[in-house]
């Protein structure tokens, strides 16, 4: 499924729509680290892979703009064990 995600930086925010709902990922600054606070995705919108696809959108940002990533969050937590080759970006 191809999602079109939106990323607000001024509310550090990544957000998309799906299925009617809206869903998101948080996350925070503080200097070069990028910590990912929390994801949400309402269950109308649940087993179709948003979540997964909001943190490596997440991902994909920091590696952009040489962030290193805190998933404090334990959907991203668990998604970087899960795919080792987003390894070098975790703080």
């Amino acid at each position: 499924m191809h999602l079109e995600i939106h990323h607000d930086p001024a509310a550090q925010r990544f957000e998309v729509r799906v299925a009617g709902v809206h869903c998101l990922l948080d996350y925070g600054l503080a200097g070069s680290v990028m910590t990912i606070t929390h994801t949400l995705v309402p269950p109308p919108a649940g087993g179709r892979g948003v979540a997964g696809e909001l943190v490596r959108a997440a991902l994909e940002f920091a590696r952009g703009e040489g962030l290193l990533v805190r998933p404090a969050c334990s959907y991203a937590a668990a998604w970087m064990e899960r795919h080792p080759d987003y390894a070098e970006l975790r703080a």
